[in-house]
């Protein structure tokens, strides 16, 4: 698509006010910047192609109540005193709003361009990594936002301590300077950011290849100005040449420079020390005993002493869909994941393993492309994480729209781990999936839901819990 990104600058400052339309203001990323700009007294609208279906309407009925209008996908949201046109980078060309901008030579900026413009100009705080960033960036914003410190945060997750009738949870607007956002590698956008603190939680193979993610990361590296912040324990950052003035390292080995002692995991909780103080996390599983570690020497960098972050961290209540626990009945708890590439998926597994005798996942891989991508290690990751007693069930790959080649199936994936001995089965319609839940499922076990983008999984999660209900 081509991209007037360029002028998106042109006569801007934080005084005049503009109009913007979000093509898929529904999306995590697109409705965060929404919120920002409505609260900042821009006049925001959106369309979406979920709006139109009536998914996930709890979604929209928040935007609404922030004044932002919302229109059916079919190009009338984009008008006459439409300044801006955003799109993520999963719009493409033959969208009705985006035909009508262009018949209107409206301005189509992305997503990304526009929050970069937004960051760049304030004291910015970014978090990186191809696994835990979320996480991470949720408990930076509650932190600062607990110490007083007032700063706009825009996520890729919903915080809960955030979530009521009016907020999504994904993002707050702060009267300060200071921004904190989550930066993604996934599309390349992490390149346009020049933050003054960064972090980078560790490199793994997800969208992109090891070699592609090294890059952007030592771009994003460089284009911090203060403090830099990586994960010790990750393997392939060591691998790469980050200069830097200043990089402080964290982790749970004796080579960080900062580091957790005396670790005590626990099913959903785990304490603690940093130095002489101990914390304390609610959540589960030892990647985020790592995950408050990066949050807390971003809040040291910025003078927040340790008492007040250990306060923060104990009332974080988490982000939604990360080890989210729907309910529990009969002993068995359902929690849902966002877990979406090889290494999360092992993660949530043994995360929840502390607490359970039995794993009973279902995961849905999120796009055709990615699957492809990283079959082989999803493959790996099942047969080296489930136990003879776990099962794995897979509904077929979560289509979002697009051109996208339907060349595999879950099915693909779950013949190769069936080989290795594991219970693995493979069930086309995810709704069909729960009769053998309901069949199965016994006390001490976990049913663990795990995929991406899709909101319905929470939806399917209640499900299951409803179907053991009525046991």
């Amino acid at each position: 698509m081509k991209e007037e990104a360029g002028e998106i600058n042109a006569n801007r400052d934080d005084l005049k006010k503009f109009s913007y339309h979000f093509v898929g203001v529904g999306g995590i990323g697109m409705s965060a910047i929404a919120q920002v700009l409505s609260e900042q007294g821009h006049t925001v609208s959106g369309s979406d192609r979920n709006y139109d279906k009536q998914i996930t309407p709890y979604v929209f009925s928040k935007l609404l109540s922030k004044g932002i209008s919302l229109h059916p996908q079919d190009g009338s949201g984009v008008q006459e005193n439409t300044d801006f046109v955003v799109v993520s980078s999963a719009i493409e060309e033959d969208n009705p709003d985006i035909k009508k901008a262009r018949t209107l030579s409206k301005n189509i900026i992305k997503r990304a361009d526009l929050l970069a413009e937004m960051f760049n100009r304030k004291y910015g705080i970014a978090i990186g990594g191809t696994n835990g960033k979320t996480t991470v960036s949720c408990m930076v914003g509650y932190i600062l936002d607990y110490a007083g410190l007032s700063p706009t945060v825009i996520v890729g997750g919903c915080i809960k301590n955030y979530i009521d009738n009016f907020h999504l949870g994904n993002a707050k607007t702060g009267t300060s300077d200071i921004i904190s956002i989550e930066a993604d590698e996934s599309d390349g956008s992490i390149v346009l950011y020049t933050p003054r603190i960064a972090v980078i939680t560790n490199i793994s193979k997800d969208h992109k290849s090891i070699d592609e993610i090294s890059r952007m990361f030592v771009s994003f590296s460089q284009n911090t100005t203060e403090t830099l912040i990586i994960n010790a324990d990750c393997p392939r950052l060591k691998m790469i040449e980050l200069k830097h003035k200043n990089i402080i390292t964290y982790g749970l080995n004796n080579n960080a420079m900062i580091r957790a002692k005396n670790i005590i995991c626990k099913p959903f909780q785990s304490t603690f020390d940093v130095y002489s103080h101990s914390f304390e996390i609610n959540l589960p599983g030892i990647y985020n005993v790592s995950n408050a570690l990066a949050a807390i020497v971003v809040a040291r960098s910025l003078n927040i002493n340790d008492k007040k972050t250990a306060a923060a961290l104990r009332e974080f209540r988490g982000v939604q869909r990360r080890m989210d626990i729907i309910g529990k009945i009969d002993g068995i708890m359902i929690v849902d994941d966002y877990a979406h590439n090889p290494e999360k998926v092992m993660a949530a597994i043994n995360a929840v393993k502390l607490g359970c005798k039995r794993v009973i996942a279902i995961f849905q891989p999120h796009g055709y492309s990615p699957t492809i991508f990283m079959k082989e290690e999803f493959i790996n990751a099942f047969i080296n994480i489930l136990s003879p007693h776990d099962v794995l069930f897979m509904p077929e790959i979560y289509y979002a729209g697009g051109t996208a080649s339907k060349n595999i199936s879950s099915a693909d994936i779950i013949k190769r781990v069936k080989e290795s001995g594991k219970n693995a089965f493979f069930i086309e319609k995810r709704t069909d999936i729960i009769p053998e839940i309901k069949e199965q499922a016994q006390t001490g076990d976990c049913i663990l839901v795990m995929g991406a983008r899709d909101n319905t999984l929470t939806e399917f999660c209640q499900n299951i819990l409803h179907s053991l209900q009525n046991k």
